[in-house]
């Protein structure tokens, strides 16, 4: 379904001073750099409101042994382990190739150390790259493989050593494998994030029966997908608790399949809303969520998608205990 041009105003957004000519993000991983969905029949970058290029990092990276996918109940477990060319193919070699008129372009930034993070935040500062989504899901290497993103400290140190580097607006993706993400939060927002993605994968694993081993050659890798939606929902309404004051916007991500997911991220709080896992098998999902995102907004009488953006009707019976049901 083919929108009007006036149907398309209600859906663009403004996301860290970059304009997007709707709320949805195609997600890290996903797409490869960029071009790879182009070659689907019917597939557009113009219906999306920017497209973030696969995890780079400073020097080429083979990856992870095989399995490197796992289908699961509800999702799938993903172990790539940051295959690459290498920071400077992607900027010379790649950004050159993508067509800036259709959507806006974020690098994502990947390292093992902060100075690797500093160097390959420099490298796409001097690019046509309208945006960097920090990956600080990595491990750091001198600190014994602890990942940047469970310690608020270290995050921290990542994204003040990026800002460091560029002016370019930084959106730092933050891990739920951490004990309190409101406070990882506030802390990148200090360090100088302009904007926050919510969530990156949890962690999981499968097992062969058969064989007695795990399925995935790197034995973990992030679950993705419907299973996570409840999990990823929550924790962007928590995050844009701490966001919102400061006026960081939040790209909502987790489990994205149907319309009615992109509604719901947006009344918890996200300004835009990331579509990842459900492309690989309906590459052309996102035509149909911005036509039935533009009928909710006639439905409800709203004249634009922002008005949703932490509409969420919240009342005051939360037990004090957020885990137990009995």
């Amino acid at each position: 379904m083919n929108l009007r041009d006036e149907d398309l105003a209600r859906l663009a957004v403004d996301f860290c001073g970059l304009p997007f000519a709707t709320p949805l993000v195609l997600l890290s991983g996903c797409v490869g750099f960029g071009e790879e969905y182009t070659r689907v029949e019917g597939f557009s970058n113009h219906d999306v409101g920017a497209v973030c290029l696969k995890g780079t990092t400073l020097e080429p990276r083979l990856g992870n042994p095989p399995h490197r996918i796992c289908e699961t109940p509800g999702g799938m477990l993903n172990a790539i382990g940051l295959q690459n060319p290498g920071a400077r193919h992607v900027a010379d070699g790649i950004l050159p190739g993508l067509d800036f008129s259709e959507t806006r372009f974020i690098a994502n930034i990947s390292g093992s150390t902060v100075e690797e993070y500093a160097a390959v935040a420099r490298i796409f500062d001097d690019s046509p790259i309208d945006a960097m989504e920090i990956n600080i899901s990595c491990p750091n290497v001198k600190e014994g493989g602890v990942a940047f993103g469970n310690d608020p400290d270290m995050s921290a140190r990542v994204v003040e050593a990026c800002r460091r580097e560029t002016a370019k607006p930084l959106i730092t993706k933050l891990s739920p494998n951490q004990t309190d993400i409101r406070e990882s939060a506030r802390r990148c927002i200090e360090a100088g994030s302009d904007g926050l993605a919510v969530i990156n994968t949890l962690m999981g694993m499968a097992i062969d029966i058969e064989a007695r081993a795990p399925v995935l050659g790197n034995r973990q890798g992030g679950l993705s997908g419907p299973a996570i939606k409840p999990i990823a929902l929550l924790k962007v309404h928590e995050v844009y608790q701490v966001a919102a004051p400061h006026g960081v916007p939040i790209i909502g991500q987790g489990g994205v399949t149907a319309p009615e997911d992109v509604i719901e991220f947006l009344l918890a709080g996200a300004s835009a809303v990331g579509v990842g896992t459900a492309l690989f098998y309906d590459p052309l999902l996102c035509r149909r969520m911005n036509a039935a995102v533009v009928s909710y907004l006639d439905r409800h009488g709203l004249a634009h998608v922002r008005q949703l953006v932490g509409a969420l009707a919240t009342g005051d019976t939360q037990s004090d205990c957020n885990v137990c049901t009995s």
